[in-house]
């Protein structure tokens, strides 16, 4: 008696990772035309108050929203969006904080529109699962992952973890950090670790936030405030706390009614008396960077190819970045979708930027999270400097919206 054979499920691109950068990346094929199927060993967690949910949020900058735009989801997203039109940073020192100096970026110095729109994680992510599956081409499968991958010159074959077989011309790993299939694919990654951890969490406040996003200076690193809609007619802001492991762990376990007079302190003041309106979560910070960009059939993007410390909303951005180049180059590949020349390409026009603004995020962690009273100065005068010249303000907040 023969035994039955695996079927295979042939697609154009097979996605692993259903986080944000993986149903944009699979919005974004299927809205260009390529069949597509996106894997997530996990069930999406889509509401803010169970166990795992993501209580950061992002920042998109404007590319991104080009990016949602041209797929077709802005329309969906834009109502739950806050935009950001300016950018504030606040250098303070000691305890309690004394601000030294304090500079304002304007968005609309750059464009006629705001600099960006913010989004809790966890509601992008709601409003991406609903919208997603309308997309044609696109089929999302979640509750199954990433197994193994064997590939040849023509195609990608992957076998998943309920058993299944897919076909694909290209894979994308958009499955994180530890990612499986780059694993797979044999690329390894240089990681820095810093000591620090953030906590990310929503508080309201009882001065308005005007929807400028405010970064707070001080050592350990900063204390980010970015403009949310109001919560029970009250004033509110998703905060990013960055500070030494330790510390940071004490803080996640302090009781409401101190943590509240703990982040006002660490707020200067700026936005009035601060108080916790989500649950608190905790990240560590790291630099990594993937060796390689791409090998044969496969794509590496997003976090699966660089995580960067949460400093001027450049993680995300940075990973929308890369799904919107490798998109352009294969509808510019279409008829050898996958191929080496494509990813070649891909991984080459990537990896200068990458590799520029990793460097550049960890060096700016490094003096902005110090104790040392040079280095201290040297935050301060470079605040100055960058936002007092004029070309060198516009250069900095060019770079910050787009690719090197």
């Amino acid at each position: 008696m023969t035994a039955a054979k695996t079927p295979i499920h042939s697609v154009d691109v097979l996605i692993s990772g259903g986080g944000i950068a993986g149903l944009i990346a699979a919005a974004a094929f299927g809205a260009s035309g390529f069949s597509t199927l996106m894997v997530d060993p996990s069930q999406p967690i889509i509401t803010g108050d169970e166990a795992g949910s993501d209580l950061r949020s992002t920042a998109f900058l404007r590319p991104a929203r080009d990016l949602f735009e041209k797929i077709g989801i802005w329309g969906e997203l834009a109502p739950h969006a806050t935009p950001l039109e300016a950018l504030r940073i606040v250098d303070t020192v000691g305890r309690p904080s004394e601000i030294r100096a304090e500079r304002q970026f304007e968005g609309r110095e750059t464009g006629d529109e705001p600099f960006g729109w913010n989004f809790l994680n966890w509601v992008i992510r709601r409003e991406l699962a609903r919208a997603v599956p309308n997309i044609p081409n696109v089929e999302l499968r979640y509750g199954v992952g990433f197994k193994s991958l064997f590939t040849r010159m023509t195609e990608a074959r992957v076998t998943l973890t309920d058993g299944s077989l897919v076909r694909a011309k290209l894979v994308v790993a958009a499955d994180g950090r530890n990612s499986p299939v780059r694993e797979a694919a044999g690329i390894g990654v240089k990681t820095t670790h810093y000591g620090q951890k953030s906590l990310a969490f929503t508080a309201t406040h009882t001065l308005p936030h005007h929807n400028v996003s405010t970064e707070i200076y001080r050592e350990g690193g900063p204390f980010t405030m970015v403009p949310l809609h109001d919560i029970d007619g009250k004033h509110a802001s998703a905060i990013v706390w960055m500070n030494k492991g330790p510390y940071a762990k004490k803080l996640l376990t302090m009781e409401p009614e101190q943590f509240n007079a703990v982040m006002t302190e660490r707020s200067a003041g700026l936005f009035g008396d601060l108080e916790l309106a989500s649950g608190r979560a905790i990240f560590p910070i790291i630099t990594q960077v993937a060796d390689s960009l791409s090998s044969e059939r496969v794509a590496i993007i997003a976090e699966a190819a660089h995580a960067l410390p949460p400093i001027g909303a450049q993680g995300l951005n940075t990973s929308l970045n890369d799904l919107a180049e490798l998109l352009k180059l294969s509808e510019d590949f279409r008829g050898d979708l996958g191929g080496q020349q494509m990813l070649d390409l891909y991984a080459k026009t990537r990896h200068r930027d990458i590799s520029t603004r990793s460097k550049v995020v960890d060096l700016f962690n490094r003096v902005t999270r110090s104790e040392d009273d040079i280095l201290q100065l040297v935050r301060l005068w470079g605040l100055k400097a960058v936002h007092d010249v004029k070309p060198v303000r516009m250069k900095v907040m060019q770079a910050g919206l787009g690719p090197l």
